[in-house]
């Protein structure tokens, strides 16, 4: 019985001729500054988002630590849309590392500039914590991949601007963005004082992410990641799989999303509640009322048949397709999801 695996884009397995490009990379030490394919991957990708520098980090959860730690002070207060990552899926490291608050706006992962502003507390107040930053999540994760308004972005990074506050993008999936909307990643990223992207899911990387911004910025972002742990050596051997990914797999994409449009669209013709017009990447969320099964006999009933998805709450599951899993495939996990939330 084959596996499909849809728990996650994080699950994608290197190709071989990834596996060769790491292979041959030039390395050296990169605490030294001397590794030239760090480098390379580094500039290339501060580049593609227009941004003066970046800084390679072992994952997406450490850039956005390295972000708050960047933007703001023990005690601050940060706003963000609804089921952000950075709330949900850090293990609490926000508080623990930066010692910041957040304040939640918004549904579905999206907010406006005038949710923004009524969440706002100034500095100096008697009893609130100042808000220094707003993050937002592009493509959102919790809420289904949908993409992030670009309009409504620059209306929030705007408000920020005027309020005083920095602006955080939480872009790991922000390859996904720019396939769907056809806008550049320099585009998408422009209104933000601070980017990070993530290699390791839709691009098919075994390992990495990275933060861009100022160069000072970028500065202050390598000594964090040191405070964090992520200080690496010869890791030109996984910045080597990025740059062969920027080569080949951005792309691509459009098939991931089109996949999770088969797969939903199935969904769709079952008893379980889903929102088809969130569906605009390669995220696919899906209710299950009752009296169907919940979402653990779900998950089960699919793995039994070969088909591996995610709960994400007791009624609740997730499916994310990639590039090692193809539309004949999707179709498949498609029927083999609907007879899994059958009351039978």
């Amino acid at each position: 019985m084959q596996r499909i695996d849809l728990r996650s884009d994080t699950v994608t397995l290197p190709s071989e001729a990834m596996r060769a490009a790491m292979a041959s990379a030039p390395v050296g030490d990169d605490q030294y500054g001397e590794d030239p394919t760090v480098r390379a991957l580094q500039e290339r990708i501060a580049g593609l988002l227009g941004k003066e520098a970046a800084t390679f980090v072992p994952s997406g959860t450490m850039a956005n630590q390295i972000g708050l730690k960047l933007l703001t002070r023990p005690g601050d207060d940060v706003v963000v849309g609804d089921e952000a990552h950075v709330v949900w899926h850090e293990s609490g490291a926000a508080a623990a590392n930066s010692g910041v608050q957040f304040t939640v706006v918004g549904s579905g992962g999206l907010f406006t500039a005038a949710d923004l502003r009524a969440a706002y507390k100034p500095p100096g107040h008697i009893i609130f914590p100042p808000t220094t930053l707003v993050a937002v999540e592009n493509t959102h994760n919790r809420g289904g991949g949908v993409v992030f308004p670009q309009e409504d972005v620059g209306a929030i990074c705007a408000a920020a601007r005027e309020l005083g506050i920095a602006s955080y993008l939480d872009g790991a999936r922000l390859f996904n963005t720019a396939v769907t909307t056809g806008r550049s990643l320099a585009e998408l990223a422009a209104p933000f004082d601070v980017v990070s992207v993530a290699l390791s899911k839709g691009l098919g990387c075994p390992v990495g992410s990275l933060i861009a911004g100022r160069a000072d910025d970028m500065v202050r972002a390598v000594r964090a990641r040191r405070m964090f742990g992520g200080a690496m050596r010869q890791s030109g051997i996984l910045a080597a799989a990025g740059l062969y990914a920027l080569e080949h797999n951005i792309a691509r994409l459009a098939e991931d999303h089109a996949n999770a449009r088969l797969l939903a669209e199935r969904l769709a013709d079952t008893r379980v509640q889903i929102d088809l017009a969130t569906v605009q990447s390669n995220i696919v969320i899906f209710r299950v009322p009752e009296p169907l099964p919940d979402a653990a006999t779900v998950v089960r009933r699919a793995q039994e048949k070969g088909v591996m998805v995610s709960a994400f709450a007791a009624r609740t599951v997730r499916a994310v397709t990639h590039l090692n899993v193809d539309a004949t495939q999707c179709r498949h996990a498609a029927e083999v999801l609907a007879r899994a939330v059958s009351s039978d």
